[in-house]
């Protein structure tokens, strides 16, 4: 039964082009070498390697350098100890108006005192802008140290600059060294991102990095496999060209050092938008859905593929629009300013929502710290 779920799984009809077999990849000519899914498995047990590599890093080096930098862990203001509240936490940390009215009802405390102990509650329950610079100081370093990588063995390769040799011989075309530890670093690195998502900062757009994840991870497995390479190198270098300045930002706004903050917030929109909304549809993506229909002519697996490519790009432009929203901010008030996919709430928030007529309430945890206080972007 294993076997009949593993050639079924496996199909040659699905993953390879017509004519080719999973024998003919088994058999490259001497000095030559196909990809193999078994040869990536080791991605797995490396994921826990980067992942205690980081904790390494961020303890060892990200730690004494925002000590330097003079960003210290801070200690949360605590919550009143109260055991009807914490029960309603637990069960929902934001309730609406009317558990509000009721719990007023219940303590005799006003509605805005019993915001106020959400609020605090919420935040005590939050990680240090220190915790948020090991985090980004972490995804700066590898960022910078994949993308310089990838352009170094990239620049030399004629794919790069012609894209119709991705699919030229395909999918007999030798796997180089370089392309190998490139696929096995991005893979262990976003299977580590997959597992620490669940204990790191969460995000509002949690469920957004989660899809993003997965399909990163089918799409490099989907790619090896079945030796779209030179495709892929390019698609994961192009994401990793944004993030640098992405998490470069991050740090600089964590350091207090607002107008270079600004100015490599506006450098990351700019890159993002020409790497994502530009390079990636256009010169990518179109070769995958048309240069390879014109060369090789379309298989099952190329059907999948070419959706996954089309979600990311789909979370491209959602992301943009609210990395705009940010930018716009930032060039025209002079700093950059707070979106909706925050961590933590200010006391401006409640200050602002205890001056809304308590029959008019609708809390909600609207904390505006944005993208640039430990948005978790990869991506």
């Amino acid at each position: 039964m294993t076997s009949s779920i593993s050639a079924w799984l496996w199909s040659e009809r699905f993953w390879l082009p017509e004519n080719v077999s999973w024998a003919d990849l088994e058999r490259p000519p001497p000095g030559v070498e196909y990809p193999h899914l078994r040869d990536i498995v080791i991605a797995l047990p490396l994921a826990v390697g980067v992942f205690l590599l980081r904790q390494l890093f961020e303890r060892l080096v990200a730690k004494p350098c925002a000590h330097i930098l003079q960003i210290q862990a801070g200690v949360p203001r605590r919550a009143l100890s109260n055991d009807v509240l914490e029960r309603v936490y637990r069960s929902k940390s934001c309730p609406d108006s009317r558990q509000l009215e009721g719990l007023s009802k219940q303590l005799d405390w006003d509605v805005r005192k019993i915001q106020r102990w959400f609020r605090v509650r919420r935040n005590q329950d939050r990680p240090s802008t220190q915790k948020k610079f090991c985090e980004s100081m972490w995804r700066f370093t590898f960022y910078l140290g994949i993308f310089i990588y990838a352009i170094r063995h990239l620049w030399a390769s004629p794919w790069m600059w012609d894209t119709r040799q991705c699919w030229y011989n395909y999918p007999f075309q030798p796997l180089s060294p370089g392309q190998y530890n490139y696929y096995v670093a991005e893979l262990a690195f976003y299977w580590s991102l997959m597992f620490s998502q669940f204990t790191d900062i969460k995000r509002k757009d949690f469920f957004i990095m989660l899809v993003h994840h997965l399909a990163t991870i089918l799409l490099i497995t989907f790619s090896y496999t079945n030796n779209m390479i030179r495709a892929g190198t390019l698609v994961m270098c192009v994401h990793d060209s944004a993030d640098i300045f992405l998490e470069a930002a991050k740090l600089a706004n964590y350091a207090k050092y607002q107008r270079l903050c600004d100015g490599l917030f506006v450098v990351f929109s700019i890159c993002f938008f020409i790497s994502r909304l530009v390079i990636y549809p256009f010169w990518i993506v179109h070769s995958v859905l048309f240069e390879s229909w014109e060369i090789i002519g379309p298989y099952r697996a190329w059907w999948l593929l070419n959706g996954l490519l089309l979600v990311l790009q789909v979370l491209h432009i959602i992301w943009f629009y609210l990395v705009a929203r940010i930018a716009v901010k930032a060039i025209f008030k002079g700093k950059v300013s707070k979106d909706d996919r925050s961590d933590i709430e200010s006391s401006s928030d409640e200050e602002t929502r205890s001056k809304t007529p308590v029959h008019t309430l609708k809390p909600k945890d609207n904390g505006h710290n944005g993208s640039l206080n430990g948005d978790a972007h990869d991506h």
